[in-house]
Parts: structure tokens; C-alpha cells; sequence
């Protein structure tokens, strides 16, 4: 079978130190022909450092002359629809990174340009495909530690001001959120893998430090289908970094102290309950996720984290955002078409909605 032509949209940190190991680890299955960025000086030094043989300053001329077979979209949220659905339209698969796009609206659009069979767009959130969360999931659908009962998400990351020097950062039209969505979206998600389907949210949410459009804190208190009640706590201010997730179940209590990625070891169980002989460590990181989304495209399949898994973490985000902003408790049935927040995230609501330009004088 050929080999897998796949498309870089976007040069920089996050495509350096994640996706090209990925892809090297997966060399004999694919082979990276393009490297794509507005900064098209940019693409062709990323192009020339990493072997690969082509390089664009524009998503539609590459997409015309290197017709890839995947693209996978490193670029900032805002740019992200348009490139899916151009992706989608020349018969590519897309992998694409979070927050995966500005709005519930947007992902919908993208649904709706999918093909049964392919091309189908995958979601990055790389921590799902860990060895130690997958193992928990199949203990948690099996029963196998009882009842979920309590749970705690805690992204408490750090963002100084220099961090939202970056022009597209802290807006809403252009990063799409505040720290729930750019940061804490990676814990939340976990926190579905393993407790499935939420129910109810309430929230708040507040600018206490940086001069930012967004929120740079949120909280929130999630009932989760199956009973269960969660605290969530996202932070942009907190000097000692962690990402902590913790799930209290009638006969065990599972915990998660990390960062940015996890191992087996990062895991603790009380009472223990030691890793089957012979399982794998695998860390949770985009290698870790790609092998899924390549052999669904050799199958023809929906890859894992698309169509209505990969908008589920953005639901529970759109549903905070709107709980915190509108100090109601915010359920399923009201993130519809309905309604503001399913548009645009801050849900136009004064104080959190950008302010309207002012008129020009003639």
C-alpha cells in the first residue's frame, strides 16, 4: 500500500515538538510532501530543516498541486474552518488541533461537509490515547471499580502578559476563548472519556489579571448523567503549574498529577491495583493518537475523536462559557441554533462580548 501524503498547515512550536516526531514515528506508513504557512519565509525554512520537499504560503495552491491525502492543521482556531472545509472539498482527511474551532456552529458546518466513507476530520486531544486512561475507561465501563461518584478537573496553568502579546491571543475572533477553551479543554475532555455524557453546569468566570478580552480563570460544577458531580477549575495565573484530574468511585479512588503529558507513573489508585503483566506504557502524546487516525483512513472508517466525539468537549466548553456568563444552570437541550452561545462562545453577552466598533466620522 502507498504511502500516506500528508500536509503541515501551520510552522510552529506545536508542529515541531508534536507532529514531526509522530509522523516519524509512523515513516513507513506515511510521508510528509508539504509544509504550509502564511509566513511562506517561515514554510520554507521549517520545509528545508525537516526534509520536506515542498512548501506553501497559501492552504489552496498546496491543496491544487500536492493534492495530500491528510492535512493536519496547526494554525490558530480562527483560520481552522475554512481550511477544514477546503481540506474536506479537495478529498483530504484532516487532523485537526484544538480548541478545533470557534464555535458549536462552525463544528456543525464541518460535520455537514464530511463524506460517508472519507474524508472525515479527527480532533487532537492526544491525552485520550494514553495506556493509563484507556486501561481506566475499559475498568470504568466494566464496573470494575463501582459507582462514579466525585470528580475534580484542575488546569491551574501559568500565562504571563507576553503570552498574549501574540495578536491572535486573549480575542474571542480570533483565539475563540479564554483559558476553558485554549487550556482546560485537554482535562475536561479526559474527564468525558471517563465519566461519559454530562447533564447540567453551572459556572463562573472572570478577567482578574490580564488585559485580555477572554477569561483568564473559570469554575464550574458539572452533573454528569450516570450521578456523578465534578468541580472544574481552569487558571492562566497559577505559578505552580499542575493538571490534576482525580475520580472518586464507590471502590476506588483514581488520581492524575501531570502537566502537559502523562505516563503509567503519573497514575495512583487507592486502594492500589498494579498494571496487568505485560501492558504497555504508553504516554499520552500525538504519536499516541495518529496510529487511530491512520489505520481508520486505510479502513475507510470515522476515526476516533470525529463527528459527534470530537464536538463533545467543545459542548461542555459552549456550555460553561454560558452558565458563567449568564449565571443560569446551562443543559444540552439549550446549546441549539436558538441560541447565542451555539455561535459565538461569549454569546454576546455586555461586559464579555467585544465591544462594537465606533462610527466613523464623515
Amino acid at each position: 500500500m502507498s504511502r500516506i501524503r500528508v500536509a503541515l498547515v501551520g510552522t510552529g512550536h506545536i508542529a515541531e515538538a508534536a507532529h514531526l516526531p509522530a509522523f516519524a514515528a509512523e515513516a513507513a506508513r506515511t510521508e510528509l510532501v508539504a509544509a504550509v504557512d502564511v509566513d511562506r519565509g517561515r514554510a520554507e525554512d521549517f520545509a528545508a530543516r525537516h526534509g520536506i520537499p515542498a512548501a506553501y504560503g497559501d492552504l489552496e495552491s498546496m491543496l491544487d498541486r500536492e493534492r495530500p491525502d491528510l492535512v493536519v492543521l496547526c494554525s490558530p482556531p480562527a483560520a481552522h474552518l475554512d481550511a477544514v472545509l477546503s481540506s474536506l472539498a479537495a478529498g483530504a482527511w484532516v487532523w485537526l488541533e484544538k480548541p478545533p474551532v470557534l464555535s458549536l456552529a462552525e463544528f456543525d458546518r464541518i460535520e455537514e461537509a464530511e463524506r460517508a466513507g472519507g474524508p472525515y476530520v479527527s480532533v487532537i486531544f492526544q491525552h485520550r490515547f494514553g495506556s493509563a486512561v484507556r486501561r481506566l475507561v475499559r475498568q470504568v465501563r466494566a464496573g470494575d471499580l463501582g459507582q462514579p461518584l466525585v470528580a475534580q478537573s484542575v488546569t491551574a496553568w501559568y500565562r504571563p502578559d507576553a503570552y498574549y502579546a501574540v495578536p491572535w491571543r486573549g480575542r474571542w475572533d480570533t483565539e475563540g476563548g479564554g483559558t476553558t477553551l485554549g487550556h482546560g479543554i485537554h482535562q475536561m475532555d479526559l474527564m468525558l472519556a471517563v465519566l461519559g455524557p454530562w447533564a447540567e453546569v453551572q459556572a463562573m468566570a472572570g478577567r482578574l489579571q490580564r488585559d485580555i478580552e477572554v477569561e483568564d480563570v473559570s469554575t464550574a460544577l458539572v452533573r454528569f448523567e450516570n450521578g456523578a458531580l465534578a468541580t472544574v477549575v481552569n487558571s492562566a495565573l497559577s505559578l505552580r503549574e499542575e493538571s490534576y484530574l482525580r475520580f472518586d468511585f464507590a471502590d476506588a479512588t483514581v488520581e492524575l498529577r501531570h502537566l502537559y503529558g502523562y505516563g503509567d507513573a503519573d497514575w495512583t489508585y487507592t486502594p492500589p491495583r498494579p498494571v496487568p503483566p505485560g501492558e504497555a506504557d504508553v504516554p499520552s502524546s500525538h504519536s499516541a493518537q495518529l496510529p487511530y487516525l491512520l489505520d481508520a483512513m486505510e479502513r475507510g472508517e470515522r476515526p476516533p475523536l470525529s463527528g459527534p466525539a470530537g464536538r463533545e468537549s467543545l459542548e461542555l466548553v459552549t456550555a460553561l462559557y454560558r452558565a458563567a456568563f449568564t449565571g443560569t444552570p446551562t443543559r444540552r437541550a439549550d446549546l441549539t441554533p436558538a441560541d447565542p452561545f451555539y455561535h459565538r462562545l461569549h454569546g454576546d453577552v455586555p461586559g464579555w462580548a467585544p465591544a462594537p466598533a465606533a462610527p466613523r466620522e464623515s
